[in-house]
């Protein structure tokens, strides 16, 4: 007797090449997938035996805000907050909605997304990021050699190193500094150029992920740094492989503008 498969329905989104899945748990009639969404996200962001992503943002219901989200990376790992993710929740949440005001309950707090473009699948939001934690020069060792970089906190902990360009195995450095032990809960890392007093080219080597073509959060950790050494003014335009954002500063507060893109539904089969 054959037992039919658990089927878990999602949406793929993407927000400048950097790619989610978005699961509804109320959606899901299968009590084991509750049960350990770590294992499940692997399988599923696997690119060839599953759907393929660079994480799942779980979604849930909450009292006072449009949804609660849990960030899991590919690697299974949870993560406070991704600003590209919560990009993508927002427009699922507009396209089945209609709202353009999208609150979103996540692990670095309570955020807030103001749609101002929509073409198609594809939605624009300006998001308030709360207040980067920039902090003082910090020298990390990278394998031989000693590197100095600004730790910054967006609700999750960068990384930002300055360097005149990237070279051919800049990834090997950044996971070089991953691996210090002086980022007690991991870091994300990045890699900035410095083009203009308002651009900068960046590139992102994510905790639980890897390389990715851009970063919500990694954008705004690398404006705020630059923008803290004096070397940028707001706003500041992120260009990254996957695309361009924008950082600017209010006060305090950081506010990220970037794309959202839907890009398909369907369901995956837990045999």
């Amino acid at each position: 007797m054959s037992i039919a498969p658990v089927v878990i329905p999602f949406v793929k989104a993407s927000a400048c090449g950097n790619d989610f899945l978005l699961i509804d748990l109320l959606q899901i009639d299968g009590s084991p997938v509750r049960g350990d969404l770590a294992a499940l996200t692997r399988r599923i962001c696997d690119r060839h035996e599953g759907v393929g992503a660079d994480g799942v943002e779980w979604m849930f219901p909450h009292a006072s805000a449009d949804v609660e989200i849990r960030l899991l990376n590919a690697d299974g790992s949870e993560a406070e907050i991704s600003g590209n993710g919560t990009r993508c929740v927002a427009a699922y949440v507009c396209a089945e909605q209609g709202k353009e005001r999208i609150t979103l309950q996540t692990g670095a707090g309570l955020k807030t997304c103001i749609l101002t473009g929509r073409r198609n699948c594809e939605y624009e939001f300006e998001a308030e990021m709360g207040k980067a934690e920039v902090g003082e020069e910090l020298v990390v060792r990278a394998g031989a050699d000693e590197v100095k970089g600004i730790p910054v906190s967006m609700g999750n902990p960068h990384y930002v190193l300055f360097v005149p360009g990237f070279e051919a195995d800049w990834q090997a450095q950044a996971a070089e500094i991953q691996r210090s032990s002086q980022f007690k809960r991991g870091v994300n890392v990045e890699l900035a150029v410095i083009d203009g007093k308002h651009d900068l080219n960046v590139r992102f080597l994510e905790r639980g992920v890897g390389e990715t073509r851009s970063s919500g959060t990694g954008s705004c950790a690398s404006a705020a740094a630059a923008m803290a050494t004096g070397r940028a003014e707001s706003p500041v335009r992120v260009h990254a492989p996957g695309g361009t954002q924008t950082v600017r500063k209010d006060g305090d507060l950081i506010f990220l503008r970037g794309p959202a893109r839907l890009v398909c539904r369907g369901k995956f089969f837990l045999s």
